[in-house]
């Protein structure tokens, strides 16, 4: 089944008899190809005894298939000057490779093989445990991280997004080669696989390529469903006294990744902290001093979504960090944005946009994730112009949404003893 796309991107859509779906960029500028194989599920769909095990079984399918060891895995790729990498996410899983356009046959076998024919192993399932709870261990000692994951936690409480991706000591340490299988012959599931690739290629080629190797699968059984997320707005002090700063993450719900709006939060979010002309970055680093580290960022779903605020401070000068994004808060919500702000934030997305699918593996990555949240691809013009359209009113009107008193959420780490913070303090 041939799917239309954008006349400006030279895309092909194909699905097997299987369920798989097949989508290509033809790039051909470039000498390179990367392709990914996509698992439409990821963290999120995961029982709370089986947190941590869509990233355990990504490490366990690096460590040998029926035809290859872990070493040859490696060597094969490395010796064709390409990359291979993996890496997991709250809602997906990919698998992918850069290779010259000469050995795309070849890459792409290493790909499928690993993907399709993993031997997990008993002795590797215990000896990757160790090694996922030293990951663990290493970012649980990474304040930034830390307060993250505490805030994600309070934030979506009781929902898996609020779970970490590695999983907890309990739940790792669990884990063995049936548990593993099971959940691998689950979700790795035609319907559920996705191969995307971009670069100097055939479509068709590629196409015959997957056929060979994945036209084979059956379905074994559904993954599990969705549940929508509730946000939770806690106040969460974590004394830690090895800290020399404090740490924070103040957060409020956001529109989910397939909103009409998402483009409008966009512009909010360049405006308020996304690089060093915004303004939590001029007002809080350049102009008062107060933090080395601050910024925002938007985490968006399929159903959910929010915007969040890190700074990294002193003890005694938390409460005022607070307070000023307070401010920021509150002018977002009373005052239209100048039309010179909006120019410049308009262009800072447009611009880090191009240049961002400037290589074949943004275009790669791009692909997957608009055909598994969109099911649909935007062309540059469309998107550029979706960002045109925002208007200050817009802003502003997501501004009075969200940023209310009764929606935010904050969690401070560190030395807090003197830290005095309540709900007092978001007031906005």
């Amino acid at each position: 089944m041939l799917v239309s796309a954008p006349k400006e991107r030279s895309i092909e859509v194909t699905t097997l008899d299987s369920g798989v779906r097949i989508i290509t960029e033809y790039m051909p500028y470039v000498r390179s190809v990367s392709v990914g194989v996509w698992i439409g599920t990821g963290s999120r769909r995961e029982k709370p005894e089986e947190n941590g095990l869509s990233h355990f079984i990504e490490h366990m399918l690096f460590k040998g298939t029926t035809n290859r060891s872990a070493e040859e895995i490696a060597r094969s790729v490395d010796s064709i000057g390409g990359h291979l990498d993996a890496f997991t996410s709250k809602e997906l899983v990919s698998y992918n490779a850069k290779v010259l356009d000469e050995h795309l046959t070849e890459g792409f076998d290493v790909l499928s093989d690993l993907v399709l024919n993993p031997l997990f192993r008993a002795e590797d399932v215990e000896k990757e445990k160790g090694v996922i709870l030293e990951e663990l261990k290493m970012e649980v000692d990474n304040p930034e991280y830390l307060v993250h994951e505490i805030f994600c936690s309070n934030f979506w409480k009781g929902h898996s997004l609020g779970r970490s991706i590695l999983g907890t000591k309990e739940t790792i340490s669990s884990f063995n080669r049936n548990i593993v299988q099971s959940h691998y012959s689950q979700v790795y599931s035609p319907g559920n696989i996705l191969i995307t690739a971009a670069g100097n290629l055939n479509h068709n080629m590629l196409v015959d390529l997957a056929a060979e190797r994945f036209s084979n699968l059956h379905a074994n059984g559904l993954p599990p469903a969705d549940t929508r997320p509730i946000t939770h707005a806690r106040i969460k002090l974590k004394n830690k006294r090895s800290l020399e700063q404090v740490h924070l993450c103040l957060g409020v719900p956001s529109y989910p990744m397939p909103h009409e709006m998402r483009f409008a939060c966009y512009v909010l979010n360049t405006i308020l902290g996304a690089g060093m002309s915004s303004r939590l970055f001029q007002n809080i680093r350049e102009r008062l001093g107060l933090v080395y580290a601050v910024f925002s960022e938007l985490n968006l779903y399929r159903d959910a979504g929010c915007l969040m605020i890190y700074a990294g401070t002193s003890a005694e000068a938390a409460p005022k960090v607070v307070e000023c994004i307070m401010k920021e808060f509150h002018a977002l919500k009373d005052d239209l944005l100048s039309a010179d702000e909006m120019r410049r934030a308009k262009d800072h997305l447009k611009g880090s946009l191009m240049l961002s699918l400037e290589s074949s593996s943004s275009r790669m990555a791009n692909l997957a994730r608009q055909e598994l949240f969109f099911g649909r691809f935007f062309s540059m013009d469309e998107l550029a112009g979706r960002i045109e359209q925002v208007t200050p009113d817009d802003v502003r009107q997501i501004a009075r949404e969200f940023f209310d008193p009764n929606y935010i959420a904050l969690t401070m780490l560190g030395r807090l003893d003197e830290v005095k913070v309540d709900r007092s303090n978001l007031v906005c």
